[in-house]
């Protein structure tokens, strides 16, 4: 199937116009995809319907629950039936407050199977929200006709904040007013589901998925079939091993984003795979759940955060069992989010070596919620900040924007709006139909565009020392992410109209307890004055500054005592740091920063005996 996106045969060409101002990239064609999500759950229902489909853990003894294909699909079709009884509609879609979960997935399947869009929201907006007021927000755009929750005494303070009388709520286990989930189950489908399911298209909505909200109310993105099965498309020919065997993946990525919900959950559904939904996460906690279910369980494909290979590496380190299931068939590693650690990245490469005689290819690449997974590399490289190559059906135009070139895009896989917001979706896109996605890149080299594009950060992140100087923000937060390794999750860049930067320093509070062992204090507030850890960074600050320019060099750091907000949108589900908005609210703590003398003892200046 052709893209009516304008691309060219020749995948690897970049073409300028007759202004040096801009570049274009074609990903070249992609093949045909099904017209709709589900279409290839009834095919596998059919040609595999014993194989694992999905796969959790439950109970106390936490044992598997699994679901094969064959049992999933008329599962599907009575949850679509009951969807339909309850007058779900475009107008009304359905949304799930809850995280990762087979009866999710279902339900999820069950709408999108009858063209009921699917909504999943950040469980965070319900359980962490003190205000409630993004998840109202939330609410009152969509009009959910159902909620759907797992355990209703946890969701039992949001849903009665934001469920308006008519709104059907839905739970696992409820508690007082929500019907149960095997209430919905049981209903006998009927040749509705079937109508329903012909008349769904390429261009029906599946889902609402919505952006982080870190420049104001989170947007609803609309996410038609056609974008999520032609990405699926798209992948499978830009990655080999898909073609050698169907994936088995063990994986915690939220579903209310882009990467979790629709690459890895459409993953599985397209190629006939099986996810293991992991119940851990990147937290020294939660990666003992994670390595847990990699003992049993071995994927082919893994993909996580770097702040989760970190977690996962000290553990793969010294145990043997663990290495041997973990690397025993495994194709690729795949990670996202932000930069991976050198040394998280040649540990992980050491292990390949010594249980598979090689190292595993680790690849990256870039998406967005209105764009799916939009670039990919397609084997290992050691470039920071690569992100390969335009995936095919995608054209990218590369538009001069101060000392920037910004990222367009057009294809099949890109959103044709904000759901109920004109103004924001015209806003959205050029003249000539492509999406703005805000992000800087630049290729590998310009005389080989084959060799791909570097991510340049985010336009709206960068600014100008008072010297007129631009800064590079997203660059040098990596620089800073690594030189300053393993002890910090992030370095928020300020100095915005001043004449030298400084940061803000969010700690990685597990790899700080483990340098200073027995004697690591217990909070945040006291490891951010703790002693030991100013000398090192103290240390480490100084070698940061040699040789480096005005605009790659931090003068100073403060340590933050307190962590950053995902309510506030400040921090994202998966760790990320909203750096514009975080300097915007620090203000104060930017003054302590550039107070002379500095009166603050949680900043820090560089060791003025090194060298």
């Amino acid at each position: 199937m052709s893209s009516p996106s304008g691309n060219r045969p020749d995948e690897s060409r970049s073409v300028n116009d007759a202004s040096p101002q801009t570049h274009w990239l074609f990903g070249g064609e992609v093949s045909e995809y099904p017209r709709c999500v589900t279409q290839r759950l009834v095919h596998w229902a059919g040609e595999t319907p014993s194989r694992t489909f999905l796969a959790e853990r439950e109970g106390t003894h936490r044992a598997w629950r699994t679901l094969t294909f064959g049992e999933a699909m008329p599962r599907v079709a009575r949850l679509a039936q009951a969807l339909l009884d309850h007058g779900l509609s475009v107008e009304r879609p359905l949304m799930v407050l809850s995280g990762n979960g087979i009866d999710h997935a279902l339900l999820a399947c069950a709408a999108m199977h009858v063209g009921i869009p699917y909504v999943p929201v950040s469980p965070s907006y319900a359980l962490l929200s003190e205000d409630f007021a993004k998840l109202r927000h939330v609410v009152d755009l969509v009009t959910p006709g159902m909620i759907f929750v797992d355990d209703e005494a946890r969701f039992e303070a949001a849903l009665a904040a934001v469920c308006e009388p008519g709104t059907t709520c839905v739970a696992v286990r409820p508690s007082q007013r929500a019907l149960a989930l095997e209430t919905l189950a049981a209903t006998p489908a009927s040749g509705a589901v079937d109508d329903a399911h012909a008349g769904v298209t390429a261009d029906s909505i599946a889902k609402l998925l919505f952006t982080s909200g870190s420049t104001g109310m989170p947007k609803a993105v609309i996410n038609t079939h056609r974008m999520l099965c032609s990405n699926q498309a798209m992948l499978a020919q830009r990655l080999a091993f898909l073609s050698r065997r169907k994936p088995v993946l063990v994986d915690w990525l939220p579903w209310h984003h882009t990467f979790g919900g629709n690459t890895i959950l459409g993953m599985t559904i397209h190629n006939g795979g099986s996810l293991y939904i992991d119940d851990g996460n990147p937290t020294a906690e939660g990666v003992r759940r994670t390595v847990d279910n990699l003992r049993e369980i071995s994927p082919t494909f893994y993909c996580n955060v770097p702040k989760g290979f970190e977690a996962l590496v000290e553990h793969l380190r010294d145990d043997d069992a663990l290495r041997t299931s973990f690397f025993r068939d495994l194709e690729m590693m795949h990670f996202g989010g932000a930069v991976l650690p050198v040394h998280v990245r040649d540990a992980l490469d050491a292990f390949g070596e010594r249980s598979l005689g090689h190292p595993v290819p680790m690849l990256t690449g870039l998406g967005s919620t209105e764009a799916c997974l939009a670039f990919c590399t397609e084997e290992a490289s050691d470039t920071p900040g690569l992100i390969g190559r335009p995936v095919p059906g995608m054209s990218l135009k590369l538009v001069a924007t101060d000392d920037k070139w910004e990222a367009r895009l057009k294809g099949l896989n890109v959103t044709p709006g904000y759901w109920r917001d004109e103004a924001r979706s015209a806003e959205a896109f050029d003249d000539e139909g492509y999406y703005c996605t805000g992000d800087a890149m630049r290729f590998v080299d310009p005389d080989r565009p084959e060799r791909g594009l570097i991510f340049d950060g985010r336009l709206s992140e960068n600014f100008k020392l008072v010297t007129g100087t631009w800064v590079n923000v997203g660059i040098l937060r990596l620089r800073l992410i690594e030189h300053f390794a393993p002890l910090v999750q992030d370095v928020v860049v300020v100095g915005e109209g001043r004449d030298a930067l400084a940061g803000f320093v969010v700690l990685n509070v597990p790899a700080c307890r483990q340098r200073l062992g027995d004697a690591a204090p217990s909070s945040l507030d006291a490891l951010a004055h703790d002693d030991t850890l100013h000398q090192w960074f103290a240390q480490r600050l100084a070698t940061h500054r040699q040789g480096q320019s005005s605009s790659m060099r931090l003068e100073r750091l403060l340590l933050l005592d307190r962590p950053l907000s995902v309510d506030r949108g400040e921090l994202t589900d998966k760790g990320s740091v909203n750096q514009r908005l975080v300097r915007e609210r620090y203000t104060e703590l930017a003054e302590c920063l550039y107070a002379e003398p500095p009166g603050d003892a949680r900043v820090i200046l560089p060791d003025s005996s090194v060298s």
